[in-house]
């Protein structure tokens, strides 16, 4: 491996840190082998990496195919349990439109080789209509089968318990101590654990934001980056329903509107999502000094 391409992979100490949160210490061994991991499935796959990113739980490499002269996304997670359960969702999800594909998989190294979206603009960074996300939440619906026998997906409730506990974490992490949105988090995460236990059970991605979903071909969004469980479906609708409001009225006829374009959605639940949700993002906003008016409206929601 060159200096270039050991310098592109190599991962940076600030991403050590993030990994180090979310992980422990760990996987620092993890960062430190990543380069001999990432030469070795690009020789077996032909890829020739062109850039690096990645998120909380991996690294993510662009790549040039050489046998087919198209790009493609290597991806690597230090825990070979979420490549497995991205994997198996990704399979569930393969004849759909608006997920990405999976091209190929190594899960004992916690590696997944998936296409290229075009043009694959983030969501996030561009605006969005509320009937582009009902199209792909209703396509994510009519896609998903039933759990099957031998799924390692765990239910909802697991998911709800790990992003409270690791907003926990992070607001240790940065020796954050509010009382009162602590004990919002608290009652926040009852209400997410009861509205799990009583929903419906679907595939649900888990972390449908819209900085995980891309402008694909023919103006389809195309979900990226689950963190699938079996559960309530309506889980997913959250951070499109909560995007960007700060009023009660709004958010409740947002939430109307969407519903009324997918079949199967429970306004009531929604709303219960997204006031069990809210404090997941207004409890940090509030620990680190922001008083804006969407972050009084989150914190206000979230504490009912």
């Amino acid at each position: 491996m060159g200096d270039k391409l050991r310098e592109l992979v190599c991962v940076a100490p600030e991403v050590r840190d993030r990994f180090v949160v979310r992980f422990g210490a760990e996987v620092l061994a993890w960062c430190d082998e990543l380069p001999a991991l990432v030469d070795g499935l690009a020789a077996r796959w032909d890829l020739a990496l062109v850039a690096a990113g990645g998120g909380g739980t991996s690294r993510v490499f662009r790549c040039f195919k050489r046998d087919t002269g198209t790009s493609a996304w290597l991806k690597l997670t230090p825990d070979p349990g979420i490549a497995r359960e991205e994997a198996e969702a990704l399979r569930a999800w393969a004849q759909s439109p608006s997920v990405v594909t999976l091209l190929a998989q190594d899960l004992a190294a916690g590696a997944l080789l998936l296409e290229d979206v075009e043009p694959g603009v983030q969501v996030s960074r561009r605006a969005w209509t509320l009937t582009e996300v009902a199209a792909l939440l209703r396509d994510l619906r009519a896609c998903a089968p039933a759990p099957g026998q031998h799924s390692v997906l765990r239910h909802l409730s697991h998911r709800v318990g790990f992003v409270f506990d690791l907003t926990d974490r992070r607001l240790a992490a940065r020796e954050a101590n509010d009382p009162a949105a602590s004990k919002v988090l608290r009652r926040a995460r009852a209400a997410a654990l009861e509205l799990a236990d009583t929903g419906p059970v679907g595939l649900v991605h888990g972390d449908l934001h819209p900085a995980n979903v891309l402008s694909g071909p023919g103006d389809r969004l195309v979900a990226i980056d689950p963190r699938p469980t079996w559960g309530d479906p309506d889980f997913d609708a959250v951070d499109w329903a909560l995007e960007g409001v700060a009023e009660a009225a709004v958010l409740e006829e947002r939430i109307e509107e969407l519903a009324a374009l997918v079949p199967g959605m429970s306004p009531h639940r929604v709303l219960g999502w997204c006031r069990a949700l809210a404090a997941l993002v207004a409890v940090p906003r509030r620990c680190a000094g922001r008083d804006d008016a969407e972050t009084r409206f989150l914190m206000a929601l979230a504490d009912g």
